[in-house]
């Protein structure tokens, strides 16, 4: 039988609450770490999710969410990311910072969407 996750999109601001949202809802008892190799993980199964890999995520008011987690937001982020990464990887962080600035590149809603369907394809339905 396949397991449906409902993520309320309205609850989404930040990537911060994305995780608390998706820990309450997919996390093995409410969590599953609160970055995205970890996410990844959680959605390969076994941490929260069947690992048999029978489930789907219903991401309702994904609209809400897209919006919350745009550009603001994953500037605000990289610059989180910028500000603790390995020496090595600042120029590539710097340049994906320099693009969300000018509106360009994956946001936040981007990388989280693309994770889910790399990680579990066909598991994600946007409502």
């Amino acid at each position: 039988m396949t397991v449906t996750y409902v993520i309320a999109g309205t609850r989404i601001h930040t990537l911060e609450d994305f995780w608390d949202v998706v820990g309450e809802t997919i996390g093995s008892d409410g969590y599953f770490g609160r970055n995205l190799d970890a996410f990844a993980d959680c959605l390969r199964g076994g941490y929260g999710t069947p690992e048999d890999g029978d489930y789907l995520i219903e991401w309702r008011d994904h609209a809400v969410s897209r919006r919350n987690l745009g550009y603001p937001e994953t500037v605000r982020q990289l610059e989180l990311r910028l500000a603790h990464c390995h020496p090595a990887n600042r120029e590539h962080v710097r340049a994906d910072l320099a693009a969300a600035r000018a509106g360009k590149g994956p946001t936040v809603f981007d990388w989280l969407v693309r994770i889910i369907e790399e990680e579990h394809p066909g598991g994600l339905r946007l409502a």
